[in-house]
């Protein structure tokens, strides 16, 4: 009768300890998305403020040679944005 008790206590243990394991797994996944999650927001920030950057470069220049350089810069980042968005 005692190794029935016994064997039934042991069993829920390594259930509990298994339900623990998996739920750690999943918090631990969460987080990892939402880090990855804050990257891109950060990667996409930069981005639009590089783009705002460029855009006033463009408005306040004369010379063709950097006019063409910025406008190659911004096809890049609308090209990087896309890609995050």
């Amino acid at each position: 009768m005692a190794n029935g008790w016994e064997s039934k206590s042991v069993e829920d243990r390594q259930t509990d300890q298994e339900e623990q394991i998996r739920s750690q797994e999943i918090v631990d996944q969460k987080e990892r998305l939402d880090r990855r999650n804050a990257e891109e927001a950060r990667k996409v920030q930069a981005l639009r403020m590089t783009r705002a950057r460029v855009c006033e470069q463009l408005t306040r220049t004369s010379n063709e040679r950097y006019t063409l350089l910025l406008n190659s810069e911004l096809l890049q980042i609308d090209g990087e944005l896309k890609k995050l968005s």
